[in-house]
Order: C-alpha cells, then sequence, then structure tokens
C-alpha cells in the first residue's frame, strides 16, 4: 500500500494551474494511491463476467482479449441505440466549464482529467472518431481520436476516479448526467473484464449470501443477537428481533456495514431498540441482508439482478412491505430503477404505519419506506419520549449523503429528527449541502485502502466544510443517512478534521430515545458516558 502523505503535504501538493500540454498527450500515470486494485478472477467467475484473468493495472500488458477493441465498440454502439440519453449527452456539451470545479475529485487533485467535462471528453473522443462523420473526416481536429491501449487505460483510470454522485449535473446548464457517462464508461470497461477488487468482491458475495461482506445466514443472526446483549447491558432491556419469520407485517433491510462495521453498527442499534420500543411486528431476512448494490457500479444489468434479491424476499414471507435503513445507493436505486427494472411490485401494500396511521402515498410504487421518514413520523405524531439531553456533549452538523440527498430530494426528514434528539445542530454552508452536497469522495465502490491518497483528495472539499463547523462552532460530531459515508468519513476526519466522530442518525435516536422499564442510563450505545455521568459508576446506582 502506498504511504499515505500527511494532510498538510497533501494540500500542498494540490496545482489548479492549467497544464501546458494538450490533454490528449497527456499520459495517465499509474502512482500507488490513486488507482484501485484489479478485480480477481474468481469474482468475475461467481456472476459470469467476461474474460476472467489474473492482471494489475500497472502492468504494460493487460491480457485484453484479440478482439477487445471490436467488443468495446460494439458495446458503445449498442448502447448509443438503447439509451437515447447517452447518445444526447455525447453531442449536445459545449465544454462551457460550468461544472469544472465542482468535482471534489477535481479540488482534491488539480488534474483536468478529473473535470467533468474532460472526463466525459475522455469517452466523448472516442465517440466521435467511431460514430460521427465530423470525428471521422477531421480525427484529432475535431476532438475525436483512436481506441488504442493506452486510450482504454486512461478510461479505466478516470472512469474509477468518479463517483457517480451526480454534483456536477447540478450545475450543468443543459442537464447532462456525467454519473450516467460513468455508468455507461464501467460498463463498456467491464466488457473486457477489467472492473476493480472492490467492487466485484462485494457483487460476488452478494449473489452467493445475499450481502456485500459474504456474511452466512447464521452469523449476521449472531451479529444482530449481540447488539441485542449490548443494548440490554445499556439499558436493561432486551429487544427480541425475529428472523425469516413468515407473516410479518414489514420485511427491515439495512446495509450490512450496519451489522459488521463501526459506526454503523451503533445505528443498527439504534434500530433495534426503535421497533422493540414500538413493538413492531417486523423481521430480518438472513438471506436478503443486504441495503445496498454494488452492482450498480458495474453495469444496469448486474443492478437488476442483484436488485430484486429484497422485494423476491419480501414475497416469500408475506409480508405487506418494506422499510429500509439509512442506505445511500439503494435509495437511488429503489426510487429511480425499481419500476424499469422489474415493474412495480403489486403483491406488496402501499406502507400505511402501524402506530400512527400515516399512509405513504409516495411509496405507492415502490412498497418501501425510509426508516428516517418512519422516525420523523414518529415524533411529528408524538409517539415517541426522548430526551435530547443525552446527546448534549455532541455538536452535530449533518452530511446529506449524495444518492438520498442529491437523487431522492430527501433533504428534511433527518434534520427533523436531528434537532429533536439533539440540542445542537449546526449547519454548514449552504453551498455544501442538499442539492450541492459535497461526496464523501469513496462512492461507487471505491472504499478501499489502496486508493486513501486519492480518498483523502476527493473528500477534501467536505471535510473543509465540517472544518468550518468545527473550529467556529465547535462541532465535534458528523451524522449521516449512508453506509459508505460512515465507513469513509473516520479516516477522512481523522486526516483532515480530527476531534470530529462519525454517527448514524439512528445511532442518536437511540441514545435519546426513553425506552419504557429502562433502567437508569449512564452511557450511550458506544458505552460512553452520557453528560453528567462521567464519574458515575454502575455500583452507585
Amino acid at each position: 500500500m502506498a504511504k499515505l502523505p500527511k494532510s498538510d503535504e497533501l494540500f500542498q501538493s494540490i496545482d489548479h494551474t492549467p497544464p501546458e500540454k494538450w490533454w490528449m498527450d497527456v499520459p495517465v500515470e499509474f502512482r500507488p494511491g490513486t488507482y484501485c486494485y484489479a478485480a480477481k478472477p474468481q469474482y468475475l467467475e461467481t456472476v459470469d463476467m467476461p474474460f476472467p484473468r489474473e492482471w494489475r493495472p500497472t502492468d504494460e500488458d493487460w491480457k485484453l482479449p484479440p478482439n477487445w477493441r471490436e467488443i468495446f465498440l460494439e458495446g458503445m454502439r449498442e448502447r448509443l441505440e438503447r439509451f437515447r440519453t447517452f447518445r444526447v449527452f455525447m453531442d449536445i456539451c459545449v465544454r462551457c466549464g460550468a461544472c469544472a470545479d465542482k468535482c471534489h475529485f477535481f479540488i482534491g487533485s488539480g488534474d483536468p482529467k478529473n473535470m467533468p467535462v474532460l472526463r466525459a471528453e475522455l469517452l466523448r473522443s472516442i465517440y466521435r472518431r467511431y460514430f460521427t462523420k465530423s470525428g471521422k473526416l477531421f480525427g484529432r481536429t475535431g476532438g475525436a481520436r483512436d481506441l488504442d491501449e493506452e486510450t482504454f487505460k486512461e478510461l479505466w483510470y478516470y472512469f474509477f476516479q468518479c463517483t457517480e454522485c451526480r454534483r456536477c449535473s447540478v450545475f450543468c446548464p443543459y442537464g447532462i448526467d456525467t454519473a450516467e457517462i460513468t455508468i455507461i464508461a464501467r460498463e463498456l470497461i467491464n466488457l473486457l473484464g477489467c472492473n476493480i477488487d472492490w467492487i466485484m468482491g462485494p457483487v460476488a458475495n452478494c449473489y452467493r449470501t445475499g450481502n456485500h461482506l459474504g456474511i452466512q445466514p447464521h452469523a449476521f443472526r449472531d451479529m444482530i443477537e449481540f447488539f441485542c446483549d449490548e443494548i440490554e447491558e445499556v439499558t436493561g432491556i432486551r429487544p427480541e428481533p425475529t428472523f425469516n419469520r413468515k407473516g410479518a407485517e414489514i420485511l427491515f433491510v439495512t446495509p450490512s456495514g450496519d451489522v459488521f462495521a463501526d459506526p454503523g453498527t451503533y445505528t443498527c442499534m439504534g434500530y433495534l431498540m426503535l421497533f422493540h420500543e414500538l413493538g413492531l411486528d417486523y423481521t430480518w431476512s438472513t438471506y436478503a441482508s443486504e441495503g445496498g448494490n454494488f452492482g450498480f457500479f458495474t453495469s444496469h444489468d448486474m443492478a437488476k439482478r442483484l436488485h430484486y434479491k429484497i422485494y423476491a424476499e419480501a414475497k416469500r414471507l408475506g409480508v405487506k412491505y418494506i422499510i429500509g435503513g439509512e442506505c445511500g445507493h439503494m435509495w437511488r436505486l429503489i426510487h429511480q430503477y425499481l419500476n424499469t427494472f422489474w415493474g412495480p411490485p403489486d403483491f406488496l401494500e402501499v406502507p400505511v404505519s402501524p402506530i400512527t396511521g400515516t399512509k405513504f402515498e409516495h411509496a405507492k410504487s415502490t412498497k418501501m419506506i425510509h426508516v428516517v421518514e418512519f422516525t420523523a413520523d414518529l415524533i411529528k405524531h408524538g409517539k415517541l419520549k426522548l430526551d435530547p439531553s443525552r446527546n448534549d456533549n455532541r455538536i452535530v452538523t449533518f452530511h446529506d449523503s449524495c444518492n438520498p440527498a442529491r437523487a431522492m430530494g430527501f433533504f428534511e426528514e433527518p434534520r427533523y429528527v436531528l434537532k429533536h434528539v439533539c440540542n445542537n445542530f449546526v449547519e454548514m454552508p449552504p453551498e455544501t449541502t442538499r442539492e450541492q452536497t459535497f461526496c464523501c469522495g469513496a462512492g461507487s465502490g471505491l472504499n478501499t485502502d489502496e486508493y486513501m491518497e486519492m480518498r483523502m483528495r476527493g473528500g477534501l472539499p467536505r471535510a473543509n466544510a465540517v472544518k468550518y463547523v468545527h473550529e467556529k462552532f465547535g462541532v465535534n460530531t458528523l451524522a449521516c443517512i449512508c453506509a459508505i459515508d460512515r465507513a469513509v468519513f473516520p479516516p477522512l476526519m481523522d486526516y483532515w478534521v480530527p476531534g470530529v466522530d462519525v454517527a448514524g442518525l439512528h445511532e442518536l435516536v437511540g441514545n435519546a430515545l426513553v425506552m419504557k422499564g429502562e433502567k437508569k442510563r449512564t452511557t450511550d450505545l458506544r458505552g460512553e458516558p452520557l453528560p453528567g455521568m462521567e464519574d458515575v459508576e454502575d455500583e452507585d446506582l
């Protein structure tokens, strides 16, 4: 693994001076820390993807199939015919530069090819050369170039330096969605068996076991039971979740990171406490045990293939509807792709809260609601007893996770909940939140250790906004509603803004929730003293 520079050294290395050479004349440099490892062949074999083999990005020979160019171009042709938006996006960009300084990777690296306009131009130049008359006639002068191995390597390098966050699309006057261009580019790259390990590992695991981490059903259940032990120690009350129970009213699905990775585990404990307190008739599935979908970072077809497991399990168990946990891309897929993939799941009912009677009409098509809107509705109707002073040791700011926020418009519900479970809430600058939120810098499958330098560079804009409220208002907690964020942010904060913890929203809900019959609490869900309880020992109670 490449040595990560110190934060001040990395910051000083960022240079936005325009390069002297034309972008087509600048070769790719595979420098450690700026690229991800190649996917292991067994992962490709598991899901029947083409050309599994051992190769490394730093190798001169990537062991591409003999007819690789024809495969790539035929794949491009098929997608130009299949997706009208793809052809439109290839044609209408005027290279105005409105998106240029909006990408976190460009801000953090200074590399012009990380400007969304130029990243798309990498693929657009191939489109011009092989699919437009002007490109065929004028070649390089017309912005076209040949597809050779060096060009393909450049595509691979930079399209795995895009997190598909879609911030650039907010500022594009033509509405070009560069994330969709990245998705297509990755599909074409996958036709040649050139994915990355951190994506294909979770894809293969999810296909085999139902979750990204490859957790077996018994291990999944054991972890939930362990959380119940922890909750009982903190509150004196033990939740009693059920697993794979047919006839439950609700199926609950959350990302597997909440089950096996801190600080997501504390968020999971918050879910368990909330549902127990409500007496909710729900069940977990140990088979559809993943809300996320790394297939989305591979191809539309792979996303479709992995996605339906949630609904197939809901049908098998005979539930009425689904509640989804704090996840990012799960929600973009549910709201923007589900009906295109599979059509509405008409075997389920429109979600109705059994506690408040609220009918979630916006979920009429998907039959799935977000746990945060479920909790916000409970608070609005006065169904929860909350003591926000239990979080008084935290001054909290909120990160709008890209997919729920930018892709769904899910802005106010998390803030409504936060303001009821925390007394100290501070917003980051408005140009860094809601629609304009900055990405964590490691979404779309880029949260891997060998990529740490680019993660720190890509996460700099978000960290800078956190640093501002940390220094001005004393913010010490960054809350979010995405499992990838909860995994990405702790090292990012340690690197750029030491002293800021990361928490899922329902961890804070769990801290504040006053449960019927609970013992006097002295610690939060992390086992740390509650405000005013720093010197209290158990024997004093």
